[in-house]
């Protein structure tokens, strides 16, 4: 049977069962009325006519039901048979219902007919529509008209009749959701025990690098922002694009865009940046190496033949089709060597000043990510910003001043020891190694006096006489961190959010069990450690002369005759002031 005539089967069906069980109501009526059945006449066959209001009704509860049915097949599509329809349409009502006469009669179709729960068991007779004559629709009324089922509760009353409906149970669909929560549950918490334990993993492992020494720390950085090159210059793919031009010979083509490239210009990045970190931080070193002083010497003009010849193997790489993608991933390349390869270098320059310049900044945003989610799932209500729907307001200023305390309490306890606060010289020393140095003077502990009419305050509530508080400077600059932390750091990851939502992507990769991509973890490390930088070379480096630093003057700037008179000069003055010298 087709989906049509399925659909006019059941709409004609249920105009019949609605006009059927008025007639039966309206019999009954007449029975109260005249104080018993009617008597019939011997000779009379003819069944009672419905009325004109009987007809109107069943024709019109016939194309509210037909309507009902076109727009289901227009959205769903009928494939079942119209019994299976009429059955999922009986068990559509749950609980125990009482329905008056005028409910179940409503001209809008919204309940069915009391005699629909036994349709299945009858044989299924399609009824006329309401423009067949009178007689040959009483007729098929009367023959098809069925008892009344047993399982419903009938009240006569004066003009009012109410059945009761018994309760259904949910079908497979209901069972269908239910599984399919209890997966996305049982994936949730899989996920969660994954995140949980991958966060401790890469904890456990920060600190193991950290008592290993500076040089395990520079390797993790290398190796973090490695990852996160790849991972943003994978989103712009020539794969994932088109050509540009209908051009039958640019059509079929490889990717004229090599890896290669990308990685080269990465590598020479790497190679100046680092370079004048190595120079800079080991003149003593790389001055008196005779092997090391060439590439000392020559490292910028080294530097800058390399990216040229990677410039003209771009150009040279130029396709027809291709060429404005090509352009856009040239773009695309470099802004990424200067998101990332820069921010770590700056990374790596935190490290060689002192370890605590590296630890605390790091350890501060992860403090404010934790903070930020506890205080988020307790007390968050109102969104903070579009781009991170989960991110609540008051989970940004429970971890601002959470992170505030913190950062006292943490830079203070590691500010004690010199193997986190002395610049690197030797890149072997470890937690183990013996570091000395000349401490920074924002590591000597000083004394603030207290104001006079606060002091006497203080005094008479503490019971002791109260003249100075002791301070480090240190301690004030991590309250700057802190808040920077805590109010500038999080739009690091804001702005991940929107990279991610404008390539409709989740996680940047995958690197990370649990966390997803590299790159959805250094977000705000990278803005946070190139702040430290800034403000730690432009407020709290000493500015004085090094041994390396008058080394490479000598070396870059005397002829040979002028450092052999130095030296001659140099042994007379030490002589001079009792220093021995072979």
């Amino acid at each position: 049977m087709s989906k049509r005539a399925d659909a006019k089967l059941f709409a004609t069906k249920s105009a019949f069962d609605a006009l059927a069980v008025e007639d039966v109501e309206q019999s009954e009526d007449e029975e109260e009325a005249s104080g018993g059945p009617p008597s019939s006449q011997p000779g009379s066959v003819e069944p009672p006519k419905p009325s004109k209001s009987q007809q109107k009704k069943a024709a019109k509860l016939a194309r509210t039901e037909k309507r009902k049915q076109l727009k289901a097949a227009a959205k769903a599509g009928i494939t079942d048979s119209s019994s299976k329809t009429i059955s999922s349409l009986e068990k559509s009502a749950i609980g125990s219902t009482v329905l008056t006469e005028d409910e179940l009669f409503s001209s809008e179709g919204e309940h069915q007919p009391p005699y629909s729960n036994i349709e299945s068991d009858r044989e299924e007779t399609a009824s006329p529509p309401s423009h067949i004559p009178n007689d040959s629709f009483s007729n098929k009324t009367d023959q098809s008209l069925p008892p009344l089922p047993e399982k419903a509760e009938t009240i006569s009353k004066a003009d009012k009749r109410t059945v009761t409906t018994q309760p259904t149970t949910a079908g497979p669909a209901a069972q269908t959701n239910a599984k399919d929560l209890d997966i996305e549950r049982s994936k949730k918490r899989q996920n969660m025990i994954t995140r949980t334990l991958w966060t401790f993993i890469m904890i456990g492992g920060f600190v193991a690098l950290l008592l290993m020494g500076h040089a395990y720390l520079i390797i993790l950085v290398m190796l973090c922002q490695a990852l996160v090159y790849r991972e943003v210059t994978a989103l712009f793919s020539l794969k994932d694009h088109a050509p540009d031009t209908v051009d039958a010979d640019a059509r079929g083509q490889k990717d004229p865009w090599s890896k290669t490239l990308n990685w080269y210009f990465f590598a020479v990045t790497n190679y100046f940046l680092y370079g004048e970190s190595i120079i800079y931080y080991f003149k003593h070193v790389v001055f008196t190496d005779g092997q090391l002083l060439p590439f000392a010497m020559n490292h910028r003009i080294i530097s800058f033949t390399l990216y040229t010849i990677g410039f003209m193997g771009f150009v040279m790489s130029l396709k027809r089709g291709y060429l404005k993608q090509q352009f856009s991933l040239f773009c695309w390349v470099h802004m990424s060597l200067l998101l990332i390869v820069i921010s770590s270098h700056f990374i790596v320059n935190n490290i060689l000043e002192g370890l605590i310049w590296f630890w605390v900044p790091a350890s501060l945003v992860i403090c404010n990510d934790v903070f930020a989610y506890i205080w988020g799932i307790t007390l968050g209500r109102t969104p903070l910003i579009k781009l991170s729907p989960k991110k609540t307001v008051e989970g940004f200023v429970g971890a601002f001043w959470s992170t505030l305390i913190f950062s006292v309490l943490w830079g203070s306890y590691f500010m004690q020891f010199k193997y986190m606060t002395c610049p690197v010289h030797d890149l072997g020393v470890s937690i183990w190694s013996d570091v000395q140095c000349v401490p920074n003077p924002v590591f000597v502990q000083r004394e603030w006096e207290i104001w006079a009419p606060l002091r006497v305050v203080l005094s008479q509530i503490l019971g002791r006489p109260v003249v100075v508080v002791p301070y480090v400077p240190y301690q004030l600059h991590l309250l700057v961190f802190a808040v920077f932390a805590s109010l500038v750091a999080p739009f690091g990851g804001f702005f991940a959010s929107g990279f991610k939502r404008a390539f409709n992507i989740k996680d940047f990769g995958h690197s990370i069990p649990g966390h997803g991509g590299m790159t959805d973890r250094m977000d705000c490390q990278f803005l946070m450690g190139v702040f430290t930088y800034v403000y730690y070379s432009s407020l709290i480096r000493e500015h004085h002369v090094t041994v390396g630093s008058i080394l490479q003057m000598i070396v870059s700037g005397l002829s040979v005759e002028e450092q052999l008179e130095l030296m001659r000069d140099l042994k007379k003055y030490m002589q001079g002031q009792g220093i021995l010298m072979d």
